[in-house]
């Protein structure tokens, strides 16, 4: 068996490489490489730069707006990316809610929304968890009551990521409780400047503002922005879970970040403390590898099936807990975790030194503490085994 790309697919690389590296913002690398958290500008300058040459939306046929890529070219791109340093994209109108306008949407819907999610004018946000109904998403209360050619909404969604720069947001609501509670349950998409709505920041442990509670008071959405059938909601939410689930594996990134502990391998000058660090660092990249084979897998599967469905949640489980143990194995190399840090962030104070070293130190904290809450958004892990037995594996 010969593992390798062809010289078609290695001559992409190279293509993908040079535009990383010459037509790709300096500015946002920068952005990340400081370990500052990007602003709504950073990623639309970074998506722009994607859309002008046709790379944005990497996983949508060509027929939606997509570049038409293979398997072997998506892994390629997203290698590349990573690699450079550059800002993933926004997962909510891409990865998220764009296959499923484009899959289950009438054709208005996909004329109004797909355009703004393809050059990056329009942030989407995902209504999907709520107060008491987080793991067990089916158990959402988000009441919607249907008045002729409304819904009137009224309820709360929380940890709600980037809804603070969201201009639409998709939302699971529940519109009947007489049926089974995942068949009772409708997808809409609202604007988020209807009144009634109100956006509450939840600051997590990293100082970072990235998650927020969104309350609807009262706020009446027209009944032509239903996804599909009123009550099969959920059919479509799983559809999008195999996408995100998907999306979680960071495959190159995670490499990156290894190799960079390599290097720091270096300069430990305990030979037993480098031989225990070079052991795990050892253990890490296998289980790495695994991941990837594990996500090539899946994608093949996706390319006739058209989402990863439910074995995406293989690699959920896989890629966050892996993701976990590389970010506290990288504060092996300065000793103890201590109490989170960043840039624009009074909760503690950093350690006296360089730059150079406060910027490191800096960056692997807010990497370990965001690491922590990998296993319980997207559906916790706890969840996702449940999935996998009862849909992978059939037992009951």
């Amino acid at each position: 068996m010969r593992i390798g790309f062809e010289p078609h697919h290695e001559a992409f690389r190279r293509e993908v490489r040079a535009f990383f590296a010459t037509e790709y913002p300096a500015r946002v690398v920068e952005v990340l490489a400081s370990g500052r958290q990007p602003t709504k500008q950073d990623h639309q300058t970074s998506e722009q730069a994607l859309s002008k040459k046709g790379w944005l939306a990497v996983n949508w046929p060509r027929e939606c707006g997509g570049p038409g890529w293979d398997l072997t070219q998506k892994y390629i791109f997203d290698e590349e990316l990573e690699r450079a340093g550059a800002l993933n994209v926004v997962p909510m109108g891409l990865i998220y809610v764009g296959p499923v306008i484009y899959t289950f949407g009438t054709e208005e819907q996909k004329a109004r929304h797909l355009p703004g999610i393809l050059n990056s004018t329009v942030f989407w946000a995902q209504g999907y968890s709520e107060p008491e109904s987080g793991s067990d998403l089916a158990s959402l209360q988000f009441k919607a009551e249907r008045q002729g050619d409304t819904y009137l909404l009224n309820g709360t969604k929380i940890w709600t990521s980037q809804a603070q720069h969201a201009d639409w947001i998709f939302c699971l609501v529940r519109t009947s409780k007489e049926a089974k509670k995942q068949l009772g349950i409708t997808f809409l998409l609202i604007d988020m400047k209807t009144p009634g709505i109100e956006v509450h920041p939840i600051i997590t442990i990293d100082g970072k503002h990235s998650l927020n509670r969104v309350t609807f008071q009262d706020v009446v959405v027209p009944v032509a922005n239903r996804i599909g059938e009123e009550g099969k909601g959920w059919t479509y939410a799983n559809f999008l879970l195999g996408h995100e689930r998907t999306s979680y594996a960071h495959v190159a990134g995670k490499r990156r970040y290894l190799q960079a502990q390599r290097d720091w391998l270096a300069q430990v000058e305990d030979p037993a403390a480098r031989a225990s660090l070079a052991a795990r660092l050892a253990e890490l990249e296998v289980r790495l590898d695994c991941l990837e084979m594990t996500v090539l897998r899946s994608l093949a599967g996706a390319e006739s099936e058209g989402s990863a469905g439910d074995q995406a949640s293989i690699i959920k489980i896989a890629a966050t807990e892996l993701e976990q143990d590389i970010s506290e194995n990288a504060l092996a190399f300065i000793g103890t975790p201590g109490v989170p840090w960043h840039a624009h962030s009074s909760v503690a104070q950093p350690p006296a030194g360089s730059n150079e070293a406060l910027t490191s130190w800096a960056k692997r904290h807010a990497r370990y503490y965001g690491a922590r809450a990998e296993s319980i958004y997207g559906g916790t892990n706890e969840i996702q085994h449940n999935i996998i037995a009862k849909k992978v594996l059939g037992l009951s």
